[in-house]
């Protein structure tokens, strides 16, 4: 049976009205722009033909009640249906307080987006004929009260059964944290870890088992698409940050059951108070880079001394915004060359982002098509 429909992918908004805006010295959320932004994009959005919106977290700055409301009003006068789950932003704390809503909270402002039980921070929802979402939560607290990144015991066993029970339908799940790995050893690294579900084996080898081939998830504020045995985790950069990216996508199954999924992915040029987006923002980045590279330097498996650390780091000052633009070549032919080959491993050229047997490289992580084995 054919199967044609079209969504929108909106990653990491950190929206935050003008009076709720607050500073840290170190922060590469540009949010200043986060409303026009948004504003947009779903200029952008309403002049298709969609049949959904997804929304993989990340919705405000800090989780603000306001933020949350003003996005629950907007959210509701788009003539598609929009779906939502948690940010780490979103939830920040357990317990309400001057500055943000309770954990709880949050499924009682998106009812109308996914949360048919506002008592439980995960669900399912029928999209369309043959074709279900999961939401999940990947917030969690430990007994410190310190917010982690992983599945609840009690959210797995509820994802294994409604697997089970879906298992002749389409099944699209979004998270906030990513699932397979987009940067190298990113379970492992101490700068990258925490982007990734704490237990992402034991929830992809659930996905495996049950044939679930695609994944939405946010967090990393990169533009990429990674793949472990049969799963692409589908990852879209932040709209506040650059290059401030949203994706348009395509699913399509032919009579022979043959699944494909396009991707299309666009930026945020322009916007009101920043006519040149994509330059004063990657400017923006590189400035704040250099607390960042000294990190990645010195810290495993390079341990460069912080001597040398510093005297690399003014030449990398572009080495994130180019990995958050997805496809990225990274070339530093001076670098010594453990530092170069290291490097070298956050660029498109590894095979989980898009290169092809041969040593041929495609790019994937922005617009490509997406061959889903049904095997």
């Amino acid at each position: 049976m054919t199967l044609n429909f079209r969504f929108a992918v909106v990653s990491d908004l950190h929206l935050a009205l003008p009076h709720t805006i607050w500073n840290h010295p170190s922060r590469f959320h540009l949010v200043e722009v986060s409303i026009s932004a948004f504003e947009s994009v779903l200029q952008h959005l309403t002049q298709l033909d969609l049949d959904f919106l997804l929304l993989p977290g990340d919705l405000t700055q800090h989780g603000e009640p306001e933020n949350h409301a003003w996005l629950q009003q907007r959210l509701a006068q788009l003539p598609f249906p929009v779906y939502v789950v948690p940010g780490n932003h979103d939830v920040p704390v357990l317990l309400a307080d001057r500055q943000s809503i309770a954990f709880a909270d949050f499924p009682y402002y998106y009812t109308k987006c996914g949360y048919d039980d506002p008592q439980q921070m995960y669900y399912i929802h029928q999209l369309l004929p043959g074709v279900k979402l999961i939401g999940l939560n990947s917030n969690s607290f430990n007994d410190q009260g310190e917010q982690v990144g992983c599945l609840d015991l009690e959210q797995l066993r509820w994802l294994e059964d409604v697997l089970a029970a879906s298992a002749n339908e389409l099944i699209l799940v979004m998270v906030h944290h990513n699932v397979v790995e987009h940067l190298p050893n990113q379970s492992n690294h101490p700068l990258a870890d925490r982007y990734m579900l704490a237990n992402s084996a034991e929830t992809l080898e659930l996905l495996k088992r049950y044939g679930v081939k695609l994944v939405f998830t946010g967090h990393l504020h990169v533009q990429d698409v990674a793949y472990s045995d049969g799963v692409y985790d589908i990852t879209t950069g932040s709209l506040v940050s650059y290059p401030h990216p949203y994706r348009l996508l395509e699913f399509h199954r032919d009579n022979q059951g043959k699944e494909w999924l396009q991707i299309l992915s666009y930026r945020v040029e322009s916007v009101p108070d920043f006519p040149n987006l994509q330059q004063s923002s990657r400017q923006w980045m590189g400035d704040r880079s250099f607390p960042f590279l000294i990190k990645l330097l010195t810290n495993s498996p390079l341990n460069l001394p912080l001597s040398q650390a510093k005297e690399l780091a003014p030449s990398l000052r572009d080495f994130w915004a180019t990995i958050a633009d997805g496809d990225a070549v990274l070339d530093y032919p001076h670098f010594p060359i453990e530092v170069q080959r290291y490097i070298q491993t956050y660029g498109a050229s590894q095979p989980n982002s898009g290169i092809a047997t041969g040593g041929t490289l495609t790019l994937i992580d922005n617009n490509s098509t997406l061959l889903l084995d049904r095997s």
